[in-house]
């Protein structure tokens, strides 16, 4: 029940931290409905009522209500007719009634053809849904007709493998017994990590032997995996493997017990279930109160981990614990969470399905999603994946790391240098089955063919098993035919990237070029690197992100990693971009693209960092980079920089060796490809060139044993005003090209001319002071 409600309505200006007021006249309105979302009030139980109407004065025969709404954010359980609709909200009383003002009106427009995508209201949501158990992946109803079909033949959908691989180990491996936590109860990394494996092998062994004794009936299975689960539920839900403690060992002790009680929920006894159901219970009722009491996911949606805790541990649970938990908490909680993702989610991307912490957080976060919508779909029809973030995403790693490629593009990345981890390619195979890419598929194919036998690395194995993957796939999607993908860009627009792929499917011509300057900035797993970019071409990369994501917070990632001094990006004097802990100055710390554009003979983008490097050098008034793509072989980048008083410039190149230096030219062979570079032009003077092995200020121990990158510096004296062009030109060691240019600056302009060897020119043309 609402407290004291005023007659006028708290309606705060939105900041860059916090959930927006949507949709207005300025949305792009991508699928139908839309979504609605606005600044809570301040009491918390306060709940809404939403107008709507393609009339701005709201005439009661042509205005509809939906509410009480028990959120700041919301989607309408039906499709809006084409044209100019209107909206306001209003808090209101149990019985849906207004109890203060109403909002400002917001309009937005709704075209032809957009997807459908309308959300069941919460009183029709679940009517299809079988109560039975179990719930999660194969339905009781479903498991009678699963049966008979691998009796008739044991490799159906890839049971032998997961049967033989995935559930006959945890039989004889002596149950896991509670964690100690860490010495002194100081975190440290190693046991960080051999924990959460061990709590991850954990989950394995209670979900692997319960759907194994299900399907096959065998009682010892059975048998077993009840020890491993009441084991598992004896353990102090406020101990050691609490969320405040480690969220990640929460998250994984939390799905053990939602994937036990439901696959074992009707072996277990009256006493067993209780206990059970009450540590499940208890676990999912910490992270659901974080997620939505604490971290406030509805009203500041940037937090990695609470919003991850949605799709990986709250789906699940509450699916389990659904209608069984006395006070509906679980219903509660699952609702959240659904109109969460089908409204808000992502906050890291938009309908382009682009994900601003990158390309390996959008494995993680996307692995989780595709479980949680997988396990939605299956038990209640709810269908994530009409959205068009779902739709499009597959396009974010396709033209952003191509499975080639190690350290060629950014953002925190776990695998150390690594090839992408293979849930990548079984992601893409999932959005596979639901769009019918066949590139998707592609990616799926090549990533797997190039990692052979990783499935136990750290990053895989601690993650997911993908005996499991597999298996759950083949019953509930089909395996699309591989299509090569196709040369060009993508821009993600929410997002502040552009992908160019060009020939991705022969290594002896692929070139992969991505460039940043993102909205997000520097917060959470992004990093200070607007208008850097990164380069791999001929199966290896060139121009890298340098250094190793060992731990968050140790000093590679804070020193190092998140620096702009390890990006091929530009330093103004001696200083980079904001990127330290607080979120508020590290999204501020942002940029944008002005451009991307196929044309005729190349890909253009223009950047613009302006803010990102005002945030530490606040006399700097421009900082925008240009790059052409010629014809698919080589770059030509163009950086401009203006203050108020006089700055130097610091040009950095990263690369996994060490470079031959000219004057103003530079070359770095791989064991495969190589690129030389030229300084072309430069208004305020000629560059210094200097190279350095290593990642200063960093402990050695943290990347004791891995490969140590260099950085090539081009220092520009200080001057008011810098215009640089700089060619960049990859080539495969065994067939290298030379580009030729020269300059015109008889006019006004400085023309700079480039010649490949078939005499095909292009022209950029760079404004001298004299003509601004």
């Amino acid at each position: 029940m609402l407290g004291t409600i005023t007659p006028d309505l708290d309606e705060p200006r939105a900041g860059r931290l916090t959930i927006s007021y949507a949709p207005d006249d300025s949305s792009e309105i991508r699928e139908n409905p839309p979504r609605f979302t606005w600044l809570p009030v301040i009491e918390d139980t306060a709940r809404y009522v939403l107008r709507l109407s393609q009339d701005p004065d709201f005439p009661s025969e042509g205005t509809r209500l939906f509410g009480p709404i028990d959120l700041n954010f919301f989607t309408p359980d039906t499709v809006l007719p084409e044209g100019v609709h209107y909206w306001s909200y209003a808090v209101c009383d149990d019985a849906g009634r207004p109890a203060s003002a109403w909002s400002s009106v917001r309009s937005f427009a709704i075209a032809a053809g957009l997807p459908e995508t309308p959300l069941p209201a919460r009183a029709a949501r679940y009517a299809s849904a079988d109560m039975a158990h179990p719930r999660l992946w194969m339905g009781a109803a479903r498991l009678p007709e699963f049966r008979a079909a691998i009796a008739a033949d044991p490799a159906h959908c890839t049971w032998q493998t997961f049967y033989d691989k995935s559930v006959l180990p945890w039989m004889d491996r002596e149950i896991m017994r509670e964690p100690a936590g860490y010495p002194g109860h100081k975190r440290v990394a190693p046991v960080w990590r051999k924990t959460y494996i061990e709590l991850q092998e954990c989950m394995y062994a209670v979900r692997h032997l319960a759907i194994g004794g299900k399907v096959t009936g065998d009682a010892a299975m059975t048998a077993r995996a009840k020890e491993w689960l009441l084991e598992i539920a004896s353990w102090d839900p406020m101990g050691v493997t609490s969320r405040a403690y480690t969220d990640e060992w929460a998250y994984r002790v939390n799905n053990a017990l939602a994937w036990g009680y439901d696959w074992l929920h009707d072996d277990l006894d009256a006493q067993e279930r209780a206990t059970v159901r009450d540590a499940l219970l208890a676990r999912t009722r910490d992270i659901a109160e974080h997620a939505i009491v604490n971290a406030k996911i509805h009203l500041f949606p940037y937090d990695s981990h609470a919003v991850r805790s949605v799709s990986l541990t709250l789906v699940p649970a509450c699916i389990a614990l659904l209608d069984e938990d006395e006070d509906g908490e679980a219903r509660a909680w699952l609702d959240y969470c659904i109109e969460f993702l089908f409204t808000v989610y992502s906050p890291w991307g938009d309908a382009d399905g682009g994900w601003a912490e990158g390309t390996n957080y959008w494995m993680m976060g996307i692995a989780y999603l595709i479980e949680a919508a997988n396990r939605l779909k299956s038990f209640a029809g709810l269908d994530l994946y009409a959205r068009p973030f779902f739709q499009n995403t597959g396009d974010f790693p396709l033209y952003c790391k191509a499975p080639n490629t190690r350290r060629a593009s950014f953002g925190d990345d776990s695998t150390q240098g690594d090839l992408p981890c293979i849930k990548t390619g079984l992601n893409m195979r999932q959005f596979a089955g639901v769009t019918g890419k066949g590139a998707y598929q592609w990616y799926c194919d090549e990533n797997l063919r190039l990692n052979p036998g990783t499935e136990g690395a750290f990053y895989n194995w601690g993650w997911w098993d993908t005996n499991f993957d597999e298996l759950t796939f083949r019953t509930d999607f089909p395996v699309v035919e591989a299509t090569a993908p196709e040369s060009g860009l993508r821009h993600f627009r929410g997002i502040g990237w552009v992908g160019v792929q060009h020939e991705m499917a022969d290594p002896d011509k692929h070139v992969q070029f991505v460039f940043k300057s993102s909205p997000f900035g520097s917060i959470s797993h992004s990093h200070g690197d607007q208008n850097a970019f990164c380069m791999a071409a001929f199966g290896e990369d060139l121009a890298i992100q340098s250094g190793y994501y060992v731990a968050f917070n140790s000093t590679m990632h804070r020193l190092w990693r998140r620096q702009t001094r390890s990006k091929n990006a530009i330093l103004i004097n001696g200083k980079g971009q904001y990127a330290e802990k607080d979120k508020a100055r590290a999204m501020a710390a942002s940029g944008r693209i002005l451009a991307a554009e196929q044309r005729e003979d190349h890909i253009f983008i223009h950047g613009d960092a302006t803010a990102a490097y005002q945030s530490l050098s606040p006399e700097v008034t421009r900082a925008e980079r240009e790059v052409y793509f010629v014809r698919g072989s080589y770059f030509v980048i163009v950086d401009k920089v203006d203050a108020s008083e006089p700055v130097s410039l610091d040009w950095l190149l990263h690369a996994n060796g060490r470079y031959e230096l000219g004057t103003n030219s530079f070359r770095y062979k791989g064991e495969r490809a190589g690129f030389y570079g030229q300084v072309v032009w430069s208004e305020g003077g000629k560059p210094e060139l200097s190279q350095e092995t290593g990642f200063p200020d960093v402990d050695p121990a943290e990347y004791e044993g891995l490969p140590v990158s260099t950085c090539l510096t081009a220092r520009y004296p200080a001057a008011t005003r810098h215009r640089i062009a700089t060619l960049l030109v990859p080539y495969r060691l065994e067939e290298p090209q030379r580009i030729f240019n020269f300059m015109d600056d008889q006019g006004y302009d400085a023309d700079l001319y480039f010649t490949d060897a078939d005499e095909n020119s292009f022209k950029v043309v760079m404004k001298k002071l004299a003509n601004t």
